[in-house]
């Protein structure tokens, strides 16, 4: 078993969500410490951070480089966009008009 990385406490969300992808992609993982939070300040504070590990080491490399991409995917964000049919200003992590409901696609952009 091998730890592929340590989230702060409050990203575990995101450790339980990336520990379902992974397991999409047939990937085996835990999340360790994932009710220690509430331990806080009986245990050191380093101890108690959610951690995500994949079972079968083979696999290691597979889910190292998965995790990765999601989490670079994931901070790229896209520049704000102006809908075509009623020039509204839209955030650019938006795909659709809050004003007019027009989908945007990703050439259109």
């Amino acid at each position: 078993m091998k730890k592929l990385r340590v989230f702060p406490h409050r990203d575990r969300p995101l450790a339980l969500l990336l520990k379902e992808r992974l397991a999409a992609e047939g990937i085996v993982c835990l999340v360790r410490n994932d009710e220690l939070s509430t331990a806080l300040g009986e245990i050191p504070f380093v101890e108690c951070s959610p951690e995500l590990w994949v079972v079968d080491d083979e696999v290691y490399p597979r889910a190292r480089l998965l995790l990765d991409q999601w989490l670079t995917a994931a901070e790229e964000v896209a520049a704000d966009w102006t809908c075509p049919d009623c020039g509204e200003q839209i955030e650019g992590q938006f795909e659709v008009c809050w004003k007019c409901g027009k989908e945007i696609i990703s050439d259109e952009r």
